[in-house]
């Protein structure tokens, strides 16, 4: 029975929100809340409500969905201190810190909003007609271009970093942006070509794509460390997600994380290129989605065979930290967590 003839039939006793779901992960509307537990004040009321008949297979009543506030947040590495600069329940992910380190770049719903890093009022970027924007953005070395992925599918564009027309840079999608060389001549990004996800590079002003990884399974994340010799990235080759790394054109692709309790994903070098933090599954955590326990890790690169500690622990996952978001100080870090439902 179609859903407009139940609403009829007992329309009198049951308010079912438009665009209710049981989807999981689909949050509601900015500003929605659970359902109103109203009384009727009438005295007139009948003490019991006359039965109406039941339609056949009427779907039951589904329960609101849950609703989780997502936090922007700056971590320092040195104090371990975090600061929470914007919260909202509209769903937002992926800080870049900008290279003047006067802003933090986020996506949400689609769009891309700068946000002062002492906190304040969210301004959207004018990207023209491109829409359909994920997490999956970045500044240029110099902070005067942006790379974004977008519609259609993903692909992947370049715009001035203040707002303007987007130039289309792959023709092939899916595209996701990751990694911006350090000399600003060359872009990291994860492609899927023939069902495979690998790793692509590409010159910022276009042109041929050239394949990086070739191991069966997904290759993600690539990002430069500053002195460009390396482009770390995560891969399931082993049967584990675990970060790796490779020189800029492919080669000495080597296994940097083996902790069997994390599966490891989106490390980002600092600017500095001491540091290397990225985001700790459970490894029985397929994929990265969000609204899950995770761990945020650091490990030092100018120290041979160093250990990644654990600077904390935080319900995030997939938006938490996609992208690089190091201050230039190199001491402090974007990254987003949600509060757990109540």
């Amino acid at each position: 029975m179609r859903h407009e003839l139940l609403a009829a039939v007992i329309g009198l006793f049951l308010v079912v929100p438009p665009g209710r779901t049981a989807r999981p992960y689909l949050l509601p509307a900015a500003g929605s809340g659970p359902l109103s537990q109203r009384a009727d004040p009438s005295p007139q009321a009948p003490a019991t409500a006359p039965q109406l008949p039941q339609a056949p297979n009427a779907p039951a009543p589904q329960p609101p969905a849950p609703q989780y506030e997502g936090r922007l947040e700056i971590a320092d590495i040195i104090t371990g201190a975090r600061t929470v600069i914007h919260r909202s329940t509209t769903r937002f992910e992926a800080p870049n810190w900008s290279r003047d380190g006067r802003h933090l770049l986020i996506n949400q719903q689609g769009s891309l909003y700068r946000v002062p890093v002492a906190g304040g009022t969210l301004v959207k970027l004018d990207i023209g007609a491109v829409e359909g924007c994920n997490n999956d953005h970045g500044y240029s070395p110099d902070g005067t271009l942006l790379a974004i992925s977008c519609r259609p599918s993903s692909s992947v564009y370049i715009v001035p970093a203040a707002g303007g027309t987007p130039r289309l840079l792959t023709p092939l999608s899916p595209s996701y942006w990751h990694g911006w060389s350090p000399d600003g001549r060359t872009l990291a990004y994860v492609g899927r070509r023939d069902n495979e996800f690998d790793i692509y590079t590409m010159p910022v002003e276009g042109g041929p794509e050239t394949r990086l990884t070739q191991a069966a399974g997904l290759d993600d994340g690539p990002d430069y460390t500053p002195d460009g010799r390396w482009i770390y990235f995560n891969s399931v080759r082993t049967g584990t997600m675990r970060i790796w790394r490779m020189r800029p054109d492919g080669s000495e692709q080597q296994q940097v994380t083996f902790d069997e309790r994390y599966a490891d994903w989106f490390p980002h070098p600092s600017p500095d290129g001491k540091w290397l933090v990225f985001v700790s599954f459970d490894k029985s955590v397929e994929g990265h989605p969000p609204y899950k326990d995770v761990a945020l890790r650091l490990m030092a690169l100018d120290t041979p065979g160093a250990t990644p500690r654990v600077l904390f622990e935080l319900f995030g996952g997939q938006g938490t930290i996609n992208v690089p978001s190091w201050a230039p100080d190199s001491r402090r870090f974007a990254f987003v967590s949600w509060a757990r439902p109540r």
